[in-house]
């Protein structure tokens, strides 16, 4: 089964979205967005951009 983005209003009134995998678990969460259309933007800008975004690894920055 396919991930999907799923689109939710929290307890504050603000919209947000996730992505969920195939087996149903969370694998990413967005932020806090004023308007749906926001919402959907981010969720746009993640298909976008995620495919071929580089991996930095943190823990080797560190001394």
């Amino acid at each position: 089964m396919a991930g999907k983005f799923e689109m939710y209003e929290d307890r504050a009134g603000k919209h947000r979205f996730r992505l969920k995998a195939g087996n149903g678990e969370i694998i990413a969460v967005g932020e806090a967005y004023n308007t749906k259309a926001a919402c959907e933007k981010g969720i746009q800008s993640v298909k976008a951009h995620a495919a071929n975004a580089p991996v930095k690894d943190l823990e080797q920055d560190q001394p």
